[in-house]
């Protein structure tokens, strides 16, 4: 390792890191700006100036930028030394010119990386008198406020959103003291991780416009380590509050699950903690159908009386925590207790669960799929389904940049010179999807074709893999010759990745992957397989419940013939789940339907007793993400009136009936502790976070930063008296600011700041080094382990005839008849994050997608209205010329499309009682990004 000396001190550091990111390491403070460890350098800010001399008989030295400089044997360096402070002083002043002096009003004043980089350099009076340039702020939609007056040209945000996430419609635009960072024209921008610009821009340039119009400073926002609930992948996040009320939420640091973005969805998309349909109050119908509200006990009592053992079944939910429904199952009974997934769905989680567990292929982490050198996506559109993958993804294909790199000896945090080496040159990433995807751009190429042709494509590159180049024979030539493309190009990677998922709802896809990634792991290759849920508990439910367990189907069928009287429904709109008329009557068939859930909708309004449950940032819980790493998420503040987080609910239900299964569950890890142990597949989810004894040096950590201000103000309206402030009996965490909140384990950091660095950018006194892992580890407990199958998983016993198979052929040769594919789309498919009203702004109405001569054969143009099925749905029509010919792309998981079901063959018809809505630009952001068809 070399040995560097930094004002006459001698250290010995990682080799291959530059200057600057060696300095932070240390805990030495030298400002930056434009540098990030995620995007690397680009030496334009000039901030992070050091004087480096020749040898010791040098005295004058030069200037070089930190970012920019190599750590090398021997080097000198001084960054106290005055010609070093004198430049970096003269460098803020100079970004200063033309800032405002609005830190007071701006909306990051307080957690703002300028403001802390001005205090670190020394630099107080400006000598400038003159006018400040000026500019006129863009409407950028309802996520993002732009402020371009307080911009100091870093480029990060330009860097980030085009090269880091491929987004094309911000730029830097004009010269000199002039640059203008938006769109060409304003408007919502299109990138699915904008967000992301409020945590990157160093200043008050682009902030969260939820937060500015319900506004409170970052040192007076109460948090909690928490995970976000919005698809599969877990992503770690940290959820500020004041006044009971969700104020933002910020990426909480995990290196192997998001790094340092998020997706909008799950930035935004929690707005639904706030919303005007929370239930507060337990109700009960009464004769007149209305719902009398009742106090919890009383609650408590009837719920007692109904769930009578042998004679109550259970309905589970992917979104509720593992805790809660395994207090469920118990309540109910194993054979009783249905996971919560329609009956198509729980087929497929199922599959992927048991192709994972079998494969020898490793499961990967977000940080091992950006290492991949060759990508197969087979059905999933990933952006849509698991936006922090597709992400990685867009990092993979950099790879063959990095390789060129490597042969020329540049580092990889040369960003620059890289990206100007390879230009174009990227790794191979292949998509098969039904339509286009918002990945397309860095595709080598993308099919469009059926479901069951995706199939067909898999098991051809996956025979090609193995040797065997008959089986492609059935494949037109084209697709023929693609699939010996990607054969190949996966065979000849050494660490090639395999993605599928449930999304197209096709359990022949995820077979196909599972061979792909077997066929490679038997020729010898480092392969990843990689298969998507849709819900932030969906692999978690499929481990607690079984393949065995009851479907909905089955539930309603043994209801029916007499074996029930209660259904206890958790955290679940049922009517999400499957066709309105199944649902309502297998609510019918029970004579008591117990719904626990946080929000109104069609299933607690057809609730017989309704309870309300505490949501994610009010409760407790472990959610076990796609890659299988159980992590668990903390109560942000308390909840309001009678709510009650669901494992509340259902072990006081089971106290009062004196079970004897529970006698010994008293706490919320208790729950968890049981579950592992009577629970072969979650053994591992205690290890997902310490448990309630855990104290900091014999203190809690706590959830208000050390600067939280207004304690007895915020209840001066009921007394000038401060209360106690409540005691957290489930958690490590203090419901104050007395605590301590360094060195824990990473499952337990709720906030990031440290002396001196305010903004986020504080996370690097949290690592071992700037980008690297936590100081206390990384969060969450994996219980999948990456390559620990045995190889083989697509043949062992997981035939795909009956789950979702069908011949888009066939639809396509019978006129009037298309095959339902679900088009899932990032803002609206979700059904908690649509209740965000940013989010719902962004979502935009349901359609249907048929390519040009799909439509022209149906006699029906853009705009129009379109029938599905037997009064199923009538969706308006977009023409897609990327659509697959013979499918139907509908909204996934939208308001009208709930009749739908994934794969099945229906009749369409131009509707004549349509009425064309009026167009409304941006409404549909992310519904997919255009593609050249293959």
């Amino acid at each position: 390792m070399p040995v560097i000396t930094i004002d006459g001190v001698s250290y010995e550091v990682e080799s291959g890191r530059n200057l600057l990111e060696t300095c932070l390491s240390l805990g030495l403070d030298l400002p930056y700006f434009c540098w990030h460890p995620a995007m690397g350098s680009i030496g334009a800010c000039r901030q992070c100036a050091v004087v480096q001399y020749q040898n010791k008989e040098d005295t004058r030295g030069r200037i070089v930028m930190g970012c920019m400089t190599p750590v090398t044997d021997g080097a000198l360096f001084s960054l106290a030394g005055d010609k070093a402070q004198h430049f970096r002083e003269a460098i803020v002043e100079s970004l200063m010119l033309n800032h405002p002096h609005d830190c007071p009003v701006c909306a990051e004043g307080g957690e703002c990386h300028l403001q802390d980089m001005t205090v670190m350099v020394g630099h107080r009076d400006r000598h400038y008198r003159g006018r400040k340039n000026t500019h006129r702020n863009q409407y950028l939609g309802p996520l993002i406020n732009h402020e371009m007056n307080r911009c100091i040209t870093c480029y990060r945000c330009t860097r980030f959103y085009r090269d880091y996430a491929g987004g094309t419609d911000l730029a830097a635009m004009a010269a000199h003291d002039h640059i203008y960072f938006g769109r060409h024209q304003e408007g919502v921008l299109q990138s699915e991780f904008a967000g992301n610009l409020v945590e990157v821009c160093p200043t008050g340039v682009f902030t969260d416009k939820t937060l500015v119009h319900d506004y409170t400073r970052k040192w007076d926002l109460q948090s909690a380590p928490s995970v976000c609930t919005g698809c599969g992948v877990g992503c770690n996040t940290m959820p500020g509050e004041r006044y009971g009320r969700l104020k933002r939420v910020h990426n909480r640091f995990n290196l192997d699950v998001n790094g340092y973005f998020l997706c909008d969805r799950g930035r935004f998309g929690a707005g639904f903690v706030n919303s005007d349909r929370a239930l507060e109050y337990p109700g009960l119908r009464e004769a007149d159908g209305r719902y009398r509200a009742l106090d919890h006990h009383d609650a408590l009592l009837r719920m007692m009386a109904q769930c009578t053992p042998g004679r109550v079944a259970g309905i589970g939910s992917p979104r509720a925590p593992v805790e809660a429904n395994y207090l469920l199952q118990l309540l109910v009974g194993a054979d009783n207790y249905a996971p919560g997934f329609s009956d198509s769905e729980q087929v497929l989680v199922n599959l992927a669960l048991a192709l994972q567990q079998r494969s020898a292929a490793a499961i990967p982490d977000i940080r091992t799929i950006e290492s991949a050198d060759a990508v197969l996506v087979l059905g999933e559109d990933v952006t849509n389904t698991a936006p922090r993958i597709a992400l990685a993804l867009r990092q993979s294909v950099r790879n063959r940049a990095y390789e060129l790199a490597a042969g020329l000896r540049l580092e990889h945090w040369q960003d620059a010179a890289i990206r100007n080496l390879a230009q174009d040159q990227r790794s191979p990433l292949f998509i098969a999807a039904t339509a286009d995807t918002p990945l397309d751009d860095v595709a080598a190429a993308r099919l469009s074709l059926a479901p069951d042709d995706i199939a067909a494509l898999g098991r051809a590159v996956a025979a090609g893999i193995a040797g065997d180049t008959s089986a492609g024979d059935i494949l037109p030539q084209a697709l023929r010759e693609q699939a010996g493309k990607i054969s190949a190009a996966l065979a000849g990677a050494r660490r090639p990745l395999v993605i599928a998922g449930t999304g197209c709802g096709s359990a022949a896809i995820l077979q196909a992957a599972a061979a792909v990634a077997d066929a490679l792991c038997n020729a010898g290759n480092q392969a990843m397989l990689c298969l998507c849920v849709p819900e932030a508990n969906s692999l978690g439910q499929a481990m607690l419940a079984g393949p065995a367990a009851p479907d909905l189907a089955t539930l309603q069928r043994r209801a029916g013939a007499g074996e029930f009287d209660t259904l206890v429904v958790l955290e679940n709109d049922l009517y999400r789940r499957g066709n309105a008329s199944h649902i309502d009557a297998l609510l019918a068939a029970f004579g008591e339907v117990i719904v626990l859930d946080g929000l109104d909708n069609a299933t607690t309004s057809a609730a017989t007793l309704a309870l309300p449950a505490a949501n994610f940032a009010e409760s407790e819980g472990t959610l076990v993400s796609l890659e299988g790493r159980a992590q668990r998420y903390f109560p942000v503040f308390q909840p309001r009136a009678e709510r009650r987080p669901s494992w509340v609910w259902l072990l006081a239900c089971m106290k009062e009936q004196e079970r004897p299964e529970v006698h010994t569950l008293h706490h919320f890890d208790d729950i968890t502790r049981a579950c592992a142990a009577g629970v072969p597949a979650l053994a591992g989810i205690t290890a997902a976070a310490p448990d309630l004894h855990y104290l900091n040096l014999g203190v809690k950590v706590p959830r208000q930063p050390p600067r939280y201000s207004g304690r007895t103000a915020m209840r001066a309206d009921i007394s000038v008296h401060e209360p106690k402030q409540r005691e957290d009996e489930e958690t490590p965490l203090a419901f104050t600011m007395e605590g301590l909140n360094r060195n824990q384990p990473g499952a337990l950091l709720p906030w990031v700041w440290a002396p001196g660095w305010n903004s986020n950018q504080s996370v690097q006194k949290f690592q071992t080094r700037p980008g690297g892992p936590l100081k206390g580890g990384t969060a969450g407990a994996r219980l999948l382990q990456p390559g620990a199958g045995g190889g083989g998983a697509a043949a062992q016993g997981h035939s795909s005839a009956g789950a979702g198979s069908s011949t888009a052929a066939p639809a396509g040769s019978r006129p009037g008849y298309w095959q339902l594919v679900p088009r899932p789309r990032i803002f609206g498919s979700d059904e908690l994050s649509a209740l965000s009203p940013a989010v719902a702004e962004l979502a935009g109405p349901a359609v249907i997608e048929l390519c040009s001569d799909d439509a022209a054969a149906l006699g029906a143009a853009p705009g129009d209205g379109v029938e599905v099925g037997d009064g199923l749905a009538t969706l308006e029509l977009r023409v897609n010329d990327t659509m697959a010919a013979g499918c139907a792309g509908y909204s996934a998981g939208f308001e009208g499309t709930g009749n739908l079901e994934a794969l099945a063959v229906v009749a369409l018809r131009r509707s004549s009682s349509w009425q064309r809505r009026p167009q409304v630009i941006g409404s549909d952001r992310g519904a997919g990004q255009g593609g050249a068809n293959v």
